[in-house]
């Protein structure tokens, strides 16, 4: 049997490591192709019998295309997993907060002493916790549209988190990128269960494909904690949390464990993570932030005068909605970094925002402290928020390594 693993990052390496050790693969012919091994790497995809794609390998690759028009064989390592792991699979999907979903699901089950292991886009590669399973496990994945597309699985419980416009320079349309997310349901049971919000048409149209039970939640009508209990700021951060224990609270958790768990947790890095204060004027990393919906809860998510950092390079997105909250924020100047800037600054004059264009990031830094410094009235609390609603490709390798940049720049800044 010719095994090809398409793309060797991460995934690819514990898809590698599972296949040298499982039975079911023993003696097969297993090669790698990857790009930075080689150019052609996407030329003979039709001589192997099964191919296991990583999710930064899109399906709208042409050679990809045309490889499964022809009837090639293709799996994911998500798809390994779930064929072969044991134990309860609790999948969380959405544009924005599948980690901090994700992550405080997890502390919440660990925290009422369940078996529970996480796993996915974040936490520890899925294929490698296999060994760990049993049959009273429960498993936390992230999942990402990537991971979703064209899965023949689907996890026992679904979490439909918020759905927006993301990844569209991978995905042919918003519509296709929606229709990936929808594989985290669509081989639900009737003795499954999917969670979504109430009043999030994207998540309820996904939900609806569900043959399982449908759970809406509304995180108005949440009553175990209040967004003011959080350590995490926003709106949007709360939603969040209410997800999480929601799930928790289903799978039989003490409220008073998940309760606590809920106050004592401080979010994911580069997630709107409070980096440092100084007086009266607190820094916010949000690397993470790599679409313009997810800058629009930020600076939704504060209260007292803001300056924003924003800018990278474009995906393609509508960056309307910057135009509509700043509007109605506490949005005082934004200070435009990257490649994408001249359309930030088309976006924010709109909104009468004054916008001040700063390639690079530690004058940027510097801007918007000088900025804060001279705007601030007495003892006013002012936030400066880094949140750049588009990728770090124009000058990072990641948003991580962006997020890094950002934290240096803030903790070395002469006050």
């Amino acid at each position: 049997m010719k095994i090809a693993i398409l793309g060797f990052g991460k995934e690819g390496k514990s898809v590698f490591r599972f296949l040298k050790k499982s039975p079911r693969y023993n003696g097969a012919d297993i090669s790698i192709l990857d790009k930075k091994r080689d150019e052609r790497y996407l030329a003979h995809l039709d001589a192997f019998d099964l191919i296991v794609k990583s999710p930064g390998v899109p399906f709208t690759l042409p050679e990809v295309a045309k490889a499964r028009a022809s009837g090639a064989l293709f799996t994911s390592a998500t798809a390994l997993f779930f064929d072969h792991a044991q134990g309860l699979i609790i999948g969380i999907t959405g544009t924005k907060g599948k980690g901090t979903t994700a992550t405080l699901l997890h502390k919440m089950l660990a925290a009422c002493k369940k078996d529970t292991c996480l796993a996915g886009n974040i936490g520890l590669s899925m294929l490698d916790i296999l060994p760990n399973l049993h049959e009273e496990s429960i498993t936390v994945l992230e999942l990402s549209s990537f991971q979703l597309e064209h899965l023949l699985f689907s996890p026992r419980i679904a979490v439909v988190l918020d759905i927006f416009p993301d990844h569209l320079d991978a995905h042919a349309s918003y519509k296709e990128y929606v229709a990936a997310k929808k594989g985290i349901v669509e081989n639900q049971t009737k003795n499954d269960a999917v969670f979504f919000f109430e009043g999030s048409a994207e998540a309820e149209a996904i939900a609806r494909q569900s043959k399982g039970k449908h759970l809406a939640i509304d995180p108005e009508a949440f009553r175990l904690f209040k967004a003011r209990d959080l350590k995490m700021p926003g709106a949007h951060n709360y939603r969040n949390a209410v997800m999480a224990a929601s799930v928790a609270l289903y799978l039989g958790c003490d409220p008073v464990r998940v309760k606590k768990e809920a106050h004592s947790f401080k979010g994911l890095p580069y997630r709107l993570q409070r980096v440092r204060s100084v007086n009266t004027v607190s820094f916010y990393n949000d690397s993470a932030a790599t679409n313009p919906h997810a800058t629009a809860a930020a600076i939704m998510s504060f209260e007292t005068p803001s300056i924003l950092i924003a800018g990278g390079r474009d995906k393609g997105f509508p960056y309307d909605v910057l135009a509509k909250v700043a509007v109605k924020s506490h949005l005082r100047h934004v200070v435009a970094v990257g490649e994408n800037a001249k359309i930030l600054e088309k976006i924010f004059s709109k909104a009468g925002v004054p916008l001040t264009i700063q390639p690079l990031l530690d004058k940027a830094v510097e801007m918007a402290w000088r900025y804060c410094s001279k705007q601030q009235k007495g003892q006013e609390q002012w936030n400066i928020i880094f949140s750049p609603g588009a990728t770090s490709f124009d000058q990072f390798e990641n948003y991580k390594e962006r997020g890094r940049a950002f934290n240096r720049i803030v903790k070395e800044l002469k006050i």
